[in-house]
């Protein structure tokens, strides 16, 4: 049996129902501490005696999203920036991926990917004037 990692509110959840089938105890009691309905509490009773532990973790827990890409095609673009468009800016370098490639991703991407992999240096913040340069206390008296 495999280990199961449970959020906080899962683990809530799983230690008030446990504690309902185990002593045999109130479902309107569990209806308060859960803050649902009895529908939801018997649902997670029969979830927990069916599955266990496991009826109560997120069924997508550790699953990659559908929109990701892969790590391959992570590898190609920046490898193809590396070689062929490092002079171009992030905006311009989407759309030529989009054209080589066939493959639409977004500018933010780009940049988060690219300042993982390549030294970028940081943007120079400018210092900003002070507006009372010259301003002179003694010229007012």
């Amino acid at each position: 049996m495999r280990k199961v990692g449970l959020n906080y509110m899962e683990e809530y959840k799983y230690k008030a129902i446990k504690k309902l089938v185990d002593t045999n105890g109130n479902k309107k009691r569990a209806i308060l501490k859960l803050h649902c309905t009895l529908r939801n509490v018997n649902r997670l009773i029969v979830r927990y005696k069916q599955e266990g532990k496991a009826a109560f973790q997120h069924k997508s827990k550790d699953r990659k999203p559908a929109i990701a890409f892969s790590a391959e095609m992570k590898k190609q673009i920046i490898a193809l920036y590396k070689d062929k468009y490092s002079d171009t800016n992030f905006r311009h370098y989407t759309e030529i991926v989009f054209e080589e490639l066939g493959v639409k991703i977004s500018d933010t991407t780009v940049n988060k990917w690219l300042r993982e992999k390549i030294f970028f240096r940081q943007k120079l913040v400018k210092k900003q004037r002070s507006s009372n340069i010259g301003f002179n206390d003694k010229s007012l008296l």
